[in-house]
This record gives structure tokens, sequence and C-alpha cells, in this order.
């Protein structure tokens, strides 16, 4: 059941929800009213719910009163603009956690990135405390000098082992940067778009976490030890067996700041034209 209701003293019959219905399974009957035997076909995205104009329509339990609404301060293009082209990836930070409520506050938000299929699917997994991430961290460097003294190791990866050998020796940590928090996107992988849905999340998660002054890095490397390297980090935080992991990203706060952007070497665009 998807709980569609109307507050008849609030509803104009406009038709703006039946309009906006990806699925067209609302129809106008007096008041909306969604059609015999298609409720199954509902894609739970809450279009009719955010549209209506006088906040008469509920559905799947959700009140438009508890909605966020567009009226109200928007940030201006050029200040998105300005935020976009200044924006740095950071590989320093400083040794304290961010604030709970603040990375509660961003993977909340992040969860409003658009989905495939609008399927909601994707799982942040977190390292919110900076005593695990020291943790976390061993693991990983653990498990690339097992491979590695085990020759097993895919030559791709080969560099790691320098990486590793820095870390045991002179304590330079080059994969996680001493940063004291990891963020993991992963969706499953029966969804269709389990990579884009975790990567557009995560994109989401940066720009937030940029406009709290956050420092963010996209690390690569870290997903290929879970994903390549020891499959078996997998268990120790979490991950379930069927979700693709998106990408991973480092995050704190950065030790340094940056007063201006680079100057891009180009924009690259195909202009599409057909006959």
């Amino acid at each position: 059941m998807i709980d569609f209701k109307i507050d008849e003293e609030k509803c104009i019959s406009c038709g703006l929800c039946a309009q906006e219905c990806p699925m067209g399974i609302i129809e106008i009957k007096d008041l909306p009213l969604i059609r015999k035997g298609k409720e199954a076909l509902c894609l739970r995205c809450q279009h009719c719910l955010a549209v209506c104009p006088t906040a008469a329509l509920s559905i799947l339990g959700k009140k438009p009163e508890d909605s966020v609404s567009v009226n109200g301060a928007m940030p201006k293009p050029e200040e998105l603009t300005r935020m976009i082209k200044t924006r740095r990836s950071i590989r320093k930070y400083k040794d304290e956690n961010v604030d709970a409520d603040l990375i509660r506050e961003l993977l909340e938000t992040a969860s409003y990135a658009p989905t495939g299929h609008n399927d909601n699917a994707v799982l942040f997994s977190i390292l919110d405390d900076k005593k695990q991430m020291m943790k976390f961290r061993e693991l990983v460097y653990a498990a690339i000098k097992e491979e590695g003294d085990a020759g097993t190791l895919e030559e791709r990866f080969r560099f790691l082992q320098g990486i590793q050998r820095v870390w045991e020796k002179k304590g330079v940590d080059v994969i996680f940067r001493d940063a004291p928090h990891v963020l993991i996107a992963s969706a499953p992988t029966d969804g269709g778009s389990a990579m884009s849905d975790s990567m557009i999340a995560l994109s989401y998660f940066e720009l937030l976490a940029n406009s709290y002054g956050l420092g963010v890095l996209w690390n690569g490397m870290i997903q290929w030890a879970i994903n390549d390297i020891s499959p078996k980090l997998r268990k120790h935080i979490g991950i379930p067996e069927d979700h693709e992991i998106g990408y991973v990203l480092l995050f704190g706060k950065p030790t340094v700041k940056y007063p201006r952007g680079i100057q891009t070497e180009g924009t690259h665009i195909n202009r599409i034209t057909l006959d």
C-alpha cells in the first residue's frame, strides 16, 4: 500500500500531481486518485507530494508539512560556481574528529541524491571516529603487506608495496593521508546503477562538506584494497557481499586553506548536431 491521501479541504483539483507522475498512475475524478490496479507501479518518488501547490497530498506515510520548503534563500548561481571552481583535493588534515551531528547532517542530505529507478539503496559506510580509522588503516596496510609478501598482488597494484613500506618504516601515510574519517558508498549490484548512484551520492556529500569548510579526497587506493586486494576487508567493515562499491572518500578538517582556485586547462565539449 502506498497510502495515497488527499485533504479535500485543501485540494483544488489542479491536476499537477497527475501530470507529474512519472508512471501516469494518478487520475483526476473530482479529486486525485490512483488508477485501479496501478498502485504497484508507483516509483515512490514523491513527485506528487512535492508538486502539490496547496500541500493537500500525502503518500507513503509522508506529510507535506514535514518536507523542506523551496521558499527561502537558495544559493545564487555565482556562489555555486565559485565553490565548484575553488574546491581542492585535501591531503593534510587536523588530528581531530568532525562533529558527529555535522557528519549525520551531511549523510542525511547526501541521501537525497538521485538514484536509478528511485531505488534509494545507496549505503554509506562511515568511519566517524579517528580511533576506528586508525584500526582500519592498520588492516589495509597489513592486507597489502600480506598479499605482497605472498606474491599474489596483481602487477597493477605492486606499487602499493612501496607505499606500505614507507608507512611501516617511516610512518608516512600516503594512502589515508592521516585523515580522521573515511566514507564508502555502495549499492546492491542488482539495482542496475550501483556505481553511478554511489558516485552521485558522494558528489553531493563532497559539495556540502566543502560548504562547511571540510576537506575531501577521492581515494581509489582504499577501494582497490577492499575490492581487489583483500575482499575480506568487506566483512570487517560490514559492506554486504551483494553490494558494488562506488568509491571512497577521505574527509576531515583541512590544515591548510587555498586562497584561490586553479586555472583549467580547457573545457572539452562535443557539440552534437544531427543531420
